[in-house]
């Protein structure tokens, strides 16, 4: 090596150690937009530009029936398009000038690619969330995203024989799945899977055209429609002549509570312990009497009936506390109970001073002190 290029060397090393780390020059950055910071300023130029939340732009809502519609999300920076089939995304949308979060099983299918999200979401007749997406949200909404996450979601290897359950909006977590498997089955064998799916009518049936498509390309996959509106509901014995050897499948449940109440049972009363359920609502009817909740440092308070959860309440009063799932799954919620005490909406468990609780299944029985 020339004298030259040896000079060159050392001035080129030189100079790479004087730039910074990613992080550290953020900081610099930082410091000479203050007040403001680099990223109210790379927001202006690409709203999904920003280090401290993660965003996504809703790129297409597809109409899956009258009340339910399918987001096709473009995460921003900081996202991966690596997650399990069957888990949930938080959503974030601005409602009425506050950001309203709630958490939604992923129906696409993980890839490597572009890396979008989609989420289909049913209007419920409470769901203040819901109901705005279904109406209102348009291509180009800007939305705050929380990563996937969830213990609903198939295993690796996939078993060899698999059974879904599931009913009305709970083919959701079920489609992501059944997507996954599709995809990998170029690759490797698809499963031999029954899925029984309960709609009140025809006309409530979500994804019904690309199930029987489905039906019809994967030899592995059997499609049993149940329309309650004609049949009823399906029972355990029903379900031993519809799926004789249900026995010997894996279930992966995922619908109204009264469905995987009675699957929990039967499977309990059978010794086995190779169910897996999702749930979407709790049941709010656990006789709490509600009462005034403190938040803490903050100075906030609001009052509380019995069936609206401490999560909720403090969101309603600008309180930002740790949430995931909203449904008392993931434990991201968990804050330590000062004073007072709660119930548990999902098993009517009482908690006092020095337990930690999970704000967002718990409503108050009296006046309540968090410490946050």
């Amino acid at each position: 090596m020339s004298e030259s290029n040896r000079g060159l060397g050392r001035v080129l090393r030189a100079a790479a150690a004087r730039v910074p780390e990613p992080r550290t020059a953020h900081r610099l950055l930082n410091r000479l937009t203050h007040p403001l910071r680099m990223d109210d300023y790379s927001s202006l130029i690409y709203p999904l530009w920003s280090s401290r939340e993660l965003r996504g732009e809703v790129v297409s809502v597809r109409r899956e029936a009258d009340d339910a519609v399918t987001l096709v999300i473009k995460p921003g920076w900081g996202a991966t398009p690596s997650y399990r089939p069957g888990q949930y995304l938080g959503i974030g949308v601005l409602v009425d000038g506050r950001w309203t979060w709630r958490s939604y099983s992923l129906t696409s299918a993980p890839t490597s690619g572009r890396g979008e999200y989609s989420v289909t979401v049913k209007a419920m007749p409470e769901g203040l969330l819901s109901n705005h997406i279904v109406g209102t949200v348009e291509p180009g909404t800007i939305v705050r995203l929380q990563a996937p996450a969830g213990d609903f979601h198939l295993p690796s290897p996939t078993p060899d024989k698999l059974m879904f359950v599931s009913a009305g909006s709970g083919i959701t977590p079920v489609m992501g799945m059944l997507r996954s498997m599709d995809r990998r089955s170029g690759d490797e064998r698809f499963p031999d899977v029954v899925h029984v799916h309960s709609i009140r009518t025809r006309d409530d049936a979500l994804f019904y055209d690309e199930l029987l498509a489905l039906e019809r390309t994967q030899p592995g996959y059997t499609l049993h429609l149940r329309v309650t509106a004609e049949e009823g509901r399906i029972n355990a014995e029903q379900m031993s002549a519809l799926v004789p050897d249900w026995a010997e499948r894996p279930t992966w449940a995922c619908g109204p509570a009264a469905m995987l109440d009675e699957l929990d049972e039967h499977f309990t009363a059978e010794d086995r312990e190779d169910l897996y359920i999702e749930r979407f609502t709790i049941n709010r009817d656990a006789g709490a009497t509600g009462g005034t909740v403190t938040f803490g440092s903050t100075g906030k308070t609001v009052e509380l009936d019995g069936a609206t959860t401490i999560l909720e309440g403090g969101e309603s009063v600008g309180v930002q506390m740790p949430f995931g799932c909203r449904m008392g799954i993931c434990q991201t919620c968990v804050v330590p109970l000062e004073d007072g005490h709660v119930r548990d909406l999902r098993n009517g468990t009482d908690h006092g001073p020095g337990e930690r609780i999970q704000t967002c299944v718990s409503v108050a029985l009296g006046d309540v002190e968090l410490t946050l």
